[in-house]
């Protein structure tokens, strides 16, 4: 992104925007639309789903329309439920080609996402979740593979809440996975995302930008309540030097995920850079 070579981070871009309209049905196998929409919009990285990457799955494929279009793999976002007390076959087996996929990049994290079932039997169900993503992360590990992991915020998640993040980030294994704090998520589970961030800073590996306004929950970046600026400065005087991925849910991302995304490089080029201090 124009402006930020001197800065130790990058920006990327998720393509959950794209997810967004009819579920994604009017995007699929076109991750590679996604990877050059992203690269207009200036962003540096594309994070992708690993069950949405259609023909881009093949890491030759994906390697070749990344460098046409100047990008790099920021992260894969393995998204499964892992709500049994071990790994089920199926999901060992995606984490493990997920991994293998993510050995071709280096650098590029496995970042680890639970998708919500539901908030029962909820200790039971935290002790499972935390099991199964170290499980996945050391294996990464052992491949030269860097994991992540991220918590979100619908009603059915079980990484909702403050307790929730105590209970859950406190009993990941650092020594194999770091974690993704996403800015819109921790806001929308009532918590204050800098102040969670320096709390649990020497985890923070990754990061999601998305914005939030309460009403009910998610709003295009810039157009709502969250302090990019004190959360990106803050990360700049920390020396963070991962990446920033932008993960927009605004209610226009339905309609129109290529404009979202153009919209918000513009929005970090325009008005987020130079909010920066230089200090």
């Amino acid at each position: 992104m124009s402006g930020t070579c001197t800065l130790p981070f990058r920006f990327g871009a998720e393509v959950y925007t794209w997810f967004m309209q009819e579920e994604g049905r009017a995007y699929a196998n076109r991750l590679d639309h996604m990877i050059r929409v992203s690269s207009e919009a200036g962003f540096a990285g594309i994070e992708p789903v690993h069950s949405w990457m259609g023909d881009l799955s093949d890491p030759a494929r994906l390697e070749d329309e990344l460098r046409e279009a100047g990008m790099a793999l920021a992260a894969v976002a393995l998204v499964l439920e892992w709500n049994g007390p071990e790994e089920t076959e199926a999901e060992r087996r995606q984490a493990d080609q997920t991994i293998r996929l993510l050995q071709r990049f280096p650098g590029a994290l496995l970042c680890t996402v639970q998708l919500p079932t539901g908030r029962h039997d909820l200790a039971v169900r935290q002790k499972n979740l935390v099991s199964n993503v170290n499980a996945a992360s050391r294996r990464a590990a052992d491949a030269g593979v860097v994991a992540t992991f991220h918590p979100n915020s619908p009603h059915a998640s079980i990484h909702r809440t403050e307790e929730d993040y105590r209970v859950v980030l406190e009993n990941l294994d650092a020594s194999v996975t770091g974690w993704t704090p996403d800015v819109g998520h921790i806001a929308n589970g009532g918590m204050d995302p800098l102040a969670k961030m320096q709390e649990y800073e020497s985890l923070v590996n990754h990061v999601h930008y998305k914005d939030w306004d309460g009403n009910p929950e998610f709003v295009v970046m810039g157009a709502g309540k969250i302090d990019f600026a004190g959360i990106t400065n803050w990360l700049l005087r920390k020396g963070y030097e991962g990446w920033i991925i932008c993960e927009d849910e605004g209610p226009e991302a339905v309609e129109d995920p290529d404009g979202v995304t153009r919209h918000d490089g513009r929005w970090i080029r325009d008005t987020l850079l130079p909010a920066l201090s230089d200090s």
